[in-house]
């Protein structure tokens, strides 16, 4: 299982799915002609959106790539809350002169849409986040010549995508930037997360899929880290967040290494499901009071972002970033591979040197 992860990508470099414009085919297709795994986000996009970044990717590389899919919501948002929280964005709304968006625009992302899409026209890799496919998918996508990924965030989601009949896990600590990928969103687990390494190990014991590291990760030592806790590859989403190609806004990059943004937090101001970003003036008057409703406060709040962004306001941006945000380095993404890739190496030789040797 595990050669059968590494066979598809030479380095151990996973470039993590961020949706909303970042993961552009551009950025994919440098991954992953600099050795290592370029992902798409097929999230908040159609199905014909995604298909033709698709077809743009295959035409720029002819190395295996990555598509990422939202799992559908169940739906048990309280109507109430999220009328309240819109009443509270009132003052944003007049502020950004923007309409507040629609919550009741979907919650399936279009997902199955986007399945018959890649079903019949495969992709070498398919990953799924906020939730984990039935067996009947993952084994049709296996049919089809796929390798499917399913994020978790505890053992026990780990043990259900194992059920399941996925390929590997992406184990994603509390650390990790954006959206932790929980199977059920329940806000009293609330700052209950659990840091990557510790996460690993844990699920090192109790499944036996190769485990793709995600969560903080900017520098080849914390990737030689992640390998020798467990993990076979490390999928890295802020540290290419910052590169060249990603689809980033300017002031989102900027922000990462930006003094004025002292922490992250996880939040549901935005989209109300926990996701981990810079604390902006949105994320403290907002975040306390935002409801357990995704996507409902996604799609309330998509039109305030979209002008909080052309307005060259990065206090009312959704500002994405994981803890090691401040280790952001603004470089083609090809090179940022190959950086890592040398640091990677020279954090092995560091510890096969120690006494009694330390090879990863």
């Amino acid at each position: 299982m595990s050669s059968a992860l590494t066979d598809l990508f030479p380095l151990p470099i996973v470039q993590a799915p961020m949706a909303g414009g970042v993961s552009v085919p551009q950025l994919a297709a440098a991954v992953s002609e600099a050795g290592g795994l370029g992902f798409l986000a097929a999230g908040y996009k159609t199905a014909d959106g995604m298909y033709q970044e698709i077809k743009q990717l295959r035409g720029a590389t002819s190395r295996p790539f990555g598509v990422n899919l939202f799992m559908p919501q169940p739906e048990y948002a309280d109507p109430a809350t999220v009328e309240v929280y819109a009443n509270q964005l009132a003052g944003e709304s007049a502020w950004y002169e923007t309409k507040l968006g629609d919550p009741d625009s979907g919650r399936d992302d279009g997902y199955d849409a986007k399945l018959a899409v890649l079903l019949d026209n495969p992709v070498p890799i398919v990953s799924f986040h906020f939730g984990c496919p039935t067996r009947e998918v993952l084994d049709s996508l296996t049919r089809a010549g796929t390798f499917t990924m399913v994020t978790a965030t505890t053992v026990e989601e780990a043990q259900a995508v194992q059920r399941a009949g996925a390929d590997a896990v992406i184990v994603q600590g509390v650390e990790a930037g954006g959206h932790q990928g929980t199977h059920r969103d329940n806000p009293e687990t609330d700052g209950s997360g659990i840091g990557l390494l510790s996460l690993i190990a844990q699920v090192r014991e109790a499944v036996r899929l190769p485990i793709v590291a995600a969560g903080g990760i900017m520098r080849g030592g914390q990737i030689a880290g992640a390998l020798a806790a467990g993990a076979t590859a490390a999928q890295l989403g802020t540290a290419f967040l910052a590169t060249h190609e990603s689809g980033a806004n300017a002031l989102h990059k900027q922000a990462l290494t930006n003094p004025l943004f002292v922490r992250t937090e996880l939040t549901r101001a935005f989209s109300g499901r926990p996701a981990r970003g810079l604390v902006n003036r949105f994320v403290r008057e907002h975040g306390p009071y935002a409801p357990a409703a995704y996507p409902q406060i996604h799609h309330l709040t998509s039109g305030l972002r979209k002008a909080a962004a052309k307005a060259g306001d990065a206090q009312g941006m959704a500002l994405w970033a994981g803890q090691g945000h401040r280790l952001a380095r603004d470089l083609p993404a090809q090179q940022l591979v190959e950086v890592l890739a040398d640091e990677l190496a020279a954090a092995k030789s560091a510890l096969a040197a120690l006494p009694g040797g330390g090879a990863v």
